[in-house]
Parts: structure tokens; C-alpha cells; sequence
């Protein structure tokens, strides 16, 4: 690979007219976790023509392209630490809409998730994904990296959440695949095949989205729990009792309070004791129902699997609900993790999966674990820090063997996945080696060969590409 250096800047600068090219702010250069520190000049096309013309460019020289969005991924894979210099391709100009109407939305991948969802209400509808950090990311990246959120259970990660994309590929070739179909059989569906590829097969310079109503009515409520196996039942029980309705069902821990009341934020604590276990429930209704009666309903169907509830009863008391679960990340950076894990699990496996995985890890030795996530969809981030008092510096080179023990568990007692919604970026390149079926590598290398066959998109992610 051809690194990218200033004399290949001035090239970019002079053979594609109206490109931004620089050297690379600090921004661009960082990620969330702070365990890589990228590389590279950054590019920041004003159109997809802009987009097309750099890929030839860069194509035609060997140059390595780095796809980036809201950069708030967790895997690394909008840094390049190692190898070549890439040509950082920022989509932050190509932040517009280009068409709505009352079920779907035309948008280029450079608009914030945020953007996304403000557009979809002023017209009265809703763009369901929902994540944490959607004032930053963006949407391409969204959908690069097929994310979660908070409301799975209900609506569908990205990929449940894209209609249709325009693509630019390695050599510069634009697919238009902005069809705003429900329905399209014409062959392979080159949409789920981009959603999810983290960049590595071409670069989504736009996207057609469904929109939905919003619900009439929504309600939110914190229940303490004796267990995550009642979480579970009670997730049955809501379902069975309220079906469709159920947008979020989240599982908090104890140790994730304590985390909070420890090194904060400061947050709104719903009991006067945090409970060991307890779920967030949202509800979205239809008009006509209440979700206070809803909540009491579920609360006295409960039984033995509610300890007490809280029940929101402004949107200023959701919110503060909701504020406790989004800042749970903050606090586990705070104490600082010897080792995180997303993972998923079959639903049913979630209490057996934090038993074994629990145990395991206090068989190697005195830890901390904050397991909390999006029980609903069967997400759950399974983080081990240090004991109280001591620092991750404490535990030398441990993380690698907590994270095979955990990822062991995940994939080889339950079928689950070690990468449940963040990707493989370049942090789980080697877990993606250890833990695939061979043969859906070997289909992953072709399709890559295939439409990258000089390895030029983010090199280095998901799969080692020489060069």
C-alpha cells in the first residue's frame, strides 16, 4: 500500500476540483477508547461525484481509504494505526436531505443519526434508531457498521432500518440503490451486503430510510428484579401482555450503580437502594391506552419477578431515567476496564450465560463485572474491572485472557457472537479468525477480493488484507 503523504494530498487537491484535503486534526486521528492513535491526511468530499473521483484516484495509485463518520466507534475501525497512511474520507460536507414523505427519507450518509431523527419528526414520523451517541454519529457509519441501540427489540438494528443505498466502490464506480422498496426480488440484495461491511467494500454516500408513526403513547418505568432469569420471564410476560408495544428492555446491574454513585455522572438513582438487578422498560402505546395502567397491569402480573417499580410520570422523569442507563458507559471509563465484551446470546441463554461467565472470571481472580445491555435482543456488554482500590495497571497483560475466557463462553457453550453490535473494526480482527466458520471467511475474503481487489477500503479492518 502507498501511503498517503503530502505530495499525494496536492494530487487529490488538483485532479478532483472543490476537494477539502488537509492534514488530519486530532479528531480524526482519536477513538473513544484510546487505545489506538490513527494516522493519514483527511478528505472531505462535497458530492458523490466528489466521492467517485477520489476513489479513482486513489484506486489507480494504491492508496489505502479510510471511510469515517461520527468516529464514536468502539473496535477501532476508524483509526489506522498500522501499515500505510490512508486518505481519511470524512463524508461531514454530504449532510443533506434529499427527499421525505410520509413513510420514507432520502438522506447522504454524512448527517448526524440526530439530523436523521429531527428531519423524520418534523414530519411527524419517527426514524426509530436510537443510540447514545447520535448527536455524533452519523448515519453512514451507522449503517457501515449495522448499529444497535436501545430500541432492537422493537424496531431492528441498522439493517431493518435501510431501504435502499447509493455506494461508491474501490475504483470509483457509483451503484445508485436508492430504490424506496418494501419489496425488490431482483436478484442478490447488494443493500445487506454494504450494511454491516464497516467500509471495506465501498463507501455509502447516501441512504433511503423507513419512517414509521410514532407511538400515540409512551411510558417508561424501572423495575428491581430478584435475577436476570426474572428479567428474562418478565420480558416474556410484557410481551405476551402488551404485544408490539415493548420498544427497551434494558438490564442494569448493582455494580453499574455503585459505578455511577462512585465516580459518577451524577445521575437521578430511582430507589432509595440500588436493587441488584433491575430492568428499564419503554412502552410505546397506541392512542386511547395509558402506560401508567399498563405498568400496573404488568406490576401485579409479576408477581415474585418485580421487587419494587418506578414509574415515570413526566417526560422530565424519563428522561432521567433514560439518563441513568446512557451514562452506565461513562461511568465503566471512569474506573477503566481490564476488559469489555459485547456479546450476544439466545435470549433464554442470557442468566445461564452471566453465571458461567461470572464464575469463570472469579476462578482467575478478584475482580468487579458490570453486566448491563439490551436484554430484550439478547446484547449484553459483560465488562470486568478491577477490584476496589486497585487500577487496571494492577493486572499487568490479564485482558487478553479475559477476553478468550468470556468470548470461549459466549461462542463455544452458548452459539453466541462476540461481537454483538460494534462491529469487528481491527480490535476483533483475530477473534473473528478464531471464532468463525471457515467457510463464511473464505466468503467474506472473495466478496472482498472481489469488489476491493487491491485492498484499498479501511484497510486492516475485519479482515488482514496484504499490503
Amino acid at each position: 500500500m502507498v501511503p498517503a503523504d503530502q505530495a499525494f494530498a496536492e494530487r487529490l487537491a488538483a485532479e478532483v476540483p472543490g476537494l477539502w484535503v488537509g492534514p488530519a486534526e486530532p479528531a480524526y486521528l482519536e477513538e473513544p477508547r484510546g487505545l489506538w492513535r490513527g494516522q493519514g491526511i483527511v478528505a472531505k468530499p462535497a458530492d458523490t461525484a466528489q466521492v467517485s473521483a477520489l476513489m479513482r484516484v486513489c484506486h489507480a495509485a494504491g492508496v489505502g481509504v479510510l471511510p469515517y463518520g461520527g468516529g464514536t466507534g468502539l473496535v477501532g475501525g476508524q483509526v489506522a494505526s498500522e501499515g500505510a497512511a490512508p486518505v481519511i474520507l470524512s463524508l461531514e460536507r454530504m449532510a443533506r436531505m434529499r427527499a421525505r414523505d410520509a413513510q420514507s427519507i432520502v438522506v447522504e450518509a454524512g448527517a448526524t443519526l440526530q439530523q436523521v431523527r429531527d428531519w423524520a419528526e418534523e414530519a411527524g414520523r419517527l426514524y426509530p434508531l436510537s443510540l447514545a451517541s447520535q448527536g455524533t454519529a452519523r448515519i453512514g457509519g451507522c449503517l457501515a457498521t449495522n448499529a444497535g441501540g436501545v430500541n432492537v427489540l422493537r424496531y431492528g438494528n441498522a439493517r431493518a432500518l435501510c431501504l435502499g443505498l447509493e455506494v461508491v466502490l474501490a475504483d470509483g464506480t457509483v451503484w445508485n440503490g436508492l430504490r424506496r422498496l418494501r419489496k425488490d426480488n431482483t436478484g442478490y440484495d447488494l443493500r445487506d451486503l454494504f450494511v454491516g461491511s464497516e467500509g471495506t467494500l465501498g463507501v455509502i454516500t447516501a441512504a433511503a430510510l423507513p419512517l414509521v408513526p410514532p407511538p400515540a403513547v409512551i411510558g417508561t418505568a424501572v423495575f428491581a428484579v430478584p435475577s436476570p432469569a426474572a428479567a428474562v420471564e418478565l420480558l416474556g410476560l410484557a410481551q405476551g401482555r402488551m404485544a408490539g408495544c415493548v420498544s427497551a428492555f434494558e438490564l442494569i446491574s448493582g455494580q453499574g450503580l455503585a459505578f455511577l454513585r462512585e465516580v459518577g455522572p451524577e445521575v437521578h438513582f430511582p430507589f432509595a437502594e440500588d436493587p441488584e438487578w433491575s430492568v428499564l422498560i419503554e412502552l410505546g402505546l397506541p392512542a386511547g391506552m395509558e402506560a401508567e395502567a399498563a405498568f400496573a397491569d404488568l406490576y401485579e402480573a409479576a408477581g415474585d419477578l418485580v421487587l419494587d417499580a418506578v414509574v415515570a410520570q413526566s417526560q422530565a422523569q424519563r428522561a432521567a431515567i433514560w439518563d441513568l442507563r446512557e451514562n452506565l458507559p461513562i461511568a465503566n471509563r471512569r474506573i477503566g476496564s481490564i476488559s469489555s465484551h459485547d456479546i450476544s446470546v439466545p435470549v433464554s441463554a442470557i442468566p445461564a450465560f452471566i453465571t458461567a461467565a461470572t464464575e469463570a472470571i472469579a476462578s482467575i481472580g478478584d475482580f468487579r463485572i458490570n453486566c448491563f445491555g439490551h436484554v430484550g435482543d439478547g446484547n449484553l456488554h459483560f465488562n470486568v474491572f478491577p477490584a476496589a482500590g486497585r487500577s487496571r495497571d494492577d493486572y499487568g497483560n490479564q485482558r487478553e485472557g479475559l477476553k478468550r475466557t468470556v468470548h470461549d463462553i459466549v461462542v463455544r457453550e452458548f452459539a453466541g457472537s462476540m461481537s454483538a453490535e460494534h462491529g469487528i473494526g481491527r480490535y476483533k480482527v483475530g477473534d473473528l479468525e478464531r471464532y468463525e466458520d471457515p467457510a463464511k471467511l473464505a466468503m467474506m475474503r472473495a466478496l472482498k477480493t472481489a469488489l476491493d481487489p487491491k485492498g484499498i477500503l479501511n484497510p486492516g479492518a475485519v479482515l488482514r488484507v496484504p499490503g
